[in-house]
């Protein structure tokens, strides 16, 4: 599954800085995982999930092995998108460009500058986060108008679907001209769908990260906002595991700033993990919730859709209680489920197919 998030905001408020310090949690994910593949402005990054190292332990003592087996975590990218300045829509600084590469990712991380340095300029002179938030939405606000307003009404010998469609169009348009985000204009799922194909930058999930001067870390910041040093994590990037939980531990925290990222950007693309276990490997495989288990089954392998058969599930917690898949199976708590079954986060999968 291949979903990615794309970090915007104005010049100098940290962007490339976070990127960088994800590019190197990338490289180190990439030394152990040679299959990811790495492009400049872009960053895969593993989701930290303690889960993994917990089934790690059990395969290894349940199959007698020497040696662990290996980890693959569930994946998320992270796109670097040049800073935008005001006017963006009518095509200064980098203009279209910088809104054809939001419109490639499916969800927007936010970047917006709260620490003080006078070493970094600010494009507008003085910071002002609110004011800066401001501008971006309305760049990517007037994008969307302008997409709006190249929309013509239904034709005379119009079917229902185009009639509904535009009465879809127009309320957004209206919306959005009253400095409301598509993404917060009332929809029924239908109507969503009906405009899809227009790939509005409004309506994708959006979150905000403060980049916040270190001292500042503990500070009250609007909600769905997430406190960072930049500079903080660009260091803790250089650091090895153990130093990194000291480093925190000094500064109050308990996971850093880069993970708090990723399992934001993971949330807000509501995505879950179902997991894998085995003598060969564990693994977390990303799926939308809701997903059903034939249709999990396919994120293995496009195969086991047609060869599905049924799946065998556990739940985590039962499946760590029970040190394994043997004990579980033998306690009762496994149980066989069809191709219609919600899958949940943290079930642990075993699929029977025929292929």
């Amino acid at each position: 599954m291949s979903l990615g998030i794309g970090i915007v905001g104005l010049p100098n408020v940290g962007k490339s800085t976070l990127f960088n310090a994800l590019l190197k949690k990338q490289q180190a994910f990439v030394a152990n995982y040679p299959f990811a593949t790495i492009e400049p402005n872009i960053g895969i990054v593993p989701v930290p999930d303690e889960r993994l190292s917990t089934l790690s332990d059990i395969e290894k003592e349940e199959h007698k092995m020497f040696s662990k087996p290996p980890i693959v975590p569930a994946t998320i990218s992270f796109t670097d998108i040049a800073g935008l300045v005001k006017g963006a829509s009518k095509g200064e600084g980098l203009g279209n460009k910088f809104l054809s590469h939001i419109r490639e990712v499916d969800a927007i991380c936010q970047v917006v500058r709260y620490f003080k340095s006078s070493d970094i300029a600010h494009v507008n002179g003085t910071p002002d986060p609110e004011n800066d938030f401001t501008v971006v939405n309305m760049e990517l606000i007037f994008a969307d108008l302008q997409t709006l307003e190249k929309q013509q009404p239904p034709k005379k010998n119009a079917t229902k679907e185009d009639i509904v469609r535009y009465s879809v169009i127009e309320k957004l348009r209206k919306s959005l001209n009253g400095g409301t985000l598509a993404r917060d204009v009332q929809m029924s799922e239908e109507e969503k769908v009906l405009i899809q194909d227009l790939h509005l930058l409004t309506i994708k999930p959006m979150f905000v990260v403060a980049n916040v001067d270190e001292e500042n870390l503990k500070d009250k910041y609007p909600e769905n906002t997430i406190a960072i040093s930049a500079k903080t994590e660009s260091e803790l990037s250089e650091l090895s595991a153990d130093e990194q939980k000291d480093y925190l531990k000094e500064l109050g925290q308990t996971e850093s700033g880069l993970e708090k990222i990723i399992k934001k950007g993971y949330e807000i693309l509501n995505l879950i993990s179902f997991l894998t276990a085995g003598e060969k490997e564990v693994r977390a495989w990303p799926i939308k919730r809701g997903t059903t288990a034939v249709n999990a089954a396919g994120v293995i392998h496009t195969d086991f859709i047609k060869g599905f058969i049924k799946a065998e599930v556990v739940s985590f917690g039962d499946f760590v209680e029970n040190n394994g898949w043997k004990a579980s199976r033998e306690n009762g708590k496994t149980r066989f489920e069809g191709k219609e079954y919600i899958v949940k986060d943290g079930d642990v999968i075993e699929f029977k197919v025929n292929v």
